[in-house]
């Protein structure tokens, strides 16, 4: 069956990094784009950022991120990751990869999901 795993997530000071990593199985992983959004108490969803699919996936990003985040995928691992620099605390949120299988969505950016992981945490604080 289709599954997304997110990992990487913790507690780091402002201007810290921290990389996510998003593990999927149960599909034609390089068939699909894939993005990274987040939830944050009290806020709506935020889309963070997508990469489209095959080896050549081009990647987009959220106006909040631009310039910190970087999004890429490995097909030989299934995997997508987020290298998130300069954190700060309006970053702190739970994290999520998702797809959207029955749209058949290959490019970006993601206007819906179907399946999504389990989130991970990521908290900026001093």
């Amino acid at each position: 069956q289709v599954q997304l795993v997110e990992s990487g997530g913790g507690l780091v000071q402002p201007v810290g990094s921290l990389r996510l990593s998003c593990a999927a199985s149960g599909f034609t992983f390089d068939y699909y784009a894939i993005g990274w959004f987040r939830q944050a108490p009290g806020k709506e969803r935020e889309g963070v950022s997508c990469i489209s699919s095959g080896n050549d996936g081009r990647p987009s990003y959220a106006d909040s991120v631009k310039g910190r985040f970087t999004i890429s995928r490995d097909n030989a691992k299934n995997t997508v990751y987020l290298e998130m620099n300069s954190l700060q605390p309006e970053d702190t949120a739970v994290y999520y990869c998702g797809t959207d299988l029955r749209g058949d969505a290959r490019g970006c950016p993601l206007i819906a999901y179907d399946y999504w992981g389990q989130g991970t945490q990521v908290t900026v604080s001093s």
